[in-house]
């Protein structure tokens, strides 16, 4: 039976392993450590339905391998349904707030405030957009500004048409399928706009590469974006609508406020490549340590996770974080963020520009472990799979290990 406390309401109740996020990340280590018998297997949502993002993306091309034929929607029920099948419990509504202790978390939903204990809690709590306040955007505040997920969760299950014309800032893949979803819904893509040198068009949609938004007009509702190009030009674009798109972090407001040791590069909880953080018992999984990367991937990551959460409760140590993996401008994001031990699964690199065919090197204390030449084009929106083999040079004692590139 749950204990109550008269002074607050609140119930105190144990699990074994807490899972915060049931989107694809968190669904699939549920589904595997539950699978394994690891006792009560809880996962806590703050929305009031699982799946995570891609309940809202109604395009094809979901899964590993990528099926053409399976939309978002039906991926997320199936990563419910894996999860729930397992035995793990599911609960929605319901929003950790913060931590009574190293692995306690406090929540509050509809039916009160608990504070639930857990042997392990994993972190799954995904990325978010940063919205145009937090790109610095001036203007006004008239209604039409959008980010992705925003544009995603009004246009379904409804399909209206938020507006007649609209600007799409980025032309990273989100940004190609916010356009094609602005289209079904019967709103007119003026331009896309990416601040880098190149970025994919889609047919009839002008692509403004090295441009920025200065300026947003209107009251009541956008009027225009005022947008200005790095050789100096400048101009305003009428629309009703803009989507900020591809601006992805980690959404990582419950591990900061855990104490939760964070890297300076990808902003998301510093992990080793079994997904351990530096926090004993706390594990951290999917886009919550990277920003965003396919659902795939972050489904990948929930399950690999899962041997080492399993580890955990049978009372493995936990162990010493040892080197970190530092990339070098305009190298900016690697997951995992520092070493145990040598890994078997890739490393996941980003830059913060385009590189074509870039030669990347690892050094550790001046000594050169391993480079290789990757021929393919490097874009700030994909990541690099970098082979996990050279980590077995690593000396794990020794300083931080350096990623950089050169052409």
């Amino acid at each position: 039976m749950p204990d109550r406390t008269d002074r607050t309401d609140r119930t105190d109740r144990t699990v074994d392993v807490l899972v915060v996020g049931a989107g694809p990340a968190g669904l699939a280590l549920a589904a595997r450590v539950a699978r394994a018998g690891a006792g009560r297997v809880e996962v806590l949502e703050r929305d009031e339905e699982p799946g995570g993002a891609p309940r809202h993306c109604h395009h094809g091309g979901f899964g590993n391998p990528p099926l053409p034929w399976l939309q978002g929607p039906r991926y997320a029920r199936r990563a419910v349904a894996a999860a729930l099948d397992a035995g793990a419990a599911l609960r929605t509504g319901v929003t950790a707030t913060g931590w009574a202790g190293p692995l306690t978390l406090e929540t509050t939903s509809p039916a009160g405030l608990e504070r639930i204990t857990a042997r392990a809690v994993v972190l799954a709590t995904g990325a978010r957009e940063r919205p145009r306040s937090a790109r610095l955007v001036p203007g006004t505040r008239p209604a039409g500004v959008l980010t992705t997920g925003e544009l995603q969760q009004s246009l379904h299950p409804y399909a209206h048409p938020l507006g007649h014309r609209a600007v799409l800032v980025g032309a990273e893949p989100v940004a190609r399928h916010a356009a094609r979803a602005l289209h079904r819904a019967g709103t007119r893509v003026a331009a896309m706009l990416t601040e880098h040198p190149r970025g994919a068009a889609l047919p009839g949609v002008p692509l403004l590469t090295r441009t920025t938004v200065t300026a947003l007009h209107g009251r009541g509702r956008l009027t225009g974006v005022a947008v200005r190009h790095q050789d100096g030009r400048s101009g305003v674009i009428a629309c009703d609508t803009i989507i900020f798109t591809g601006d992805w972090i980690p959404d990582h407001e419950l591990a900061r406020r855990g104490g939760i040791t964070l890297d300076p590069g990808t902003r998301g909880p510093s992990v080793d490549p079994a997904f351990r953080t530096t926090t004993p018992g706390v594990f951290a999984v999917g886009n919550a340590l990277h920003g965003i990367e396919p659902a795939a991937t972050a489904a990948a990551e929930g399950a690999a996770a899962a041997p080492a959460v399993l580890a955990h409760l049978t009372g493995t140590p936990w162990p010493t974080p040892g080197p970190r993996l530092l990339p070098h401008p305009p190298l900016a994001r690697l997951t995992p963020n520092h070493l145990t031990g040598p890994t078997t699964r890739p490393l996941l690199l980003r830059s913060t520009t385009p590189l074509t065919t870039p030669l990347i090197h690892a050094h550790q204390d001046g000594h050169p472990l391993w480079h290789h030449r990757f021929p393919t084009r490097l874009s700030p929106h994909r990541s690099l799979h970098l082979p996990p083999g050279w980590t077995t040079r690593v000396d794990m004692e020794g300083g931080p290990v350096v990623l950089s590139v050169s052409p």
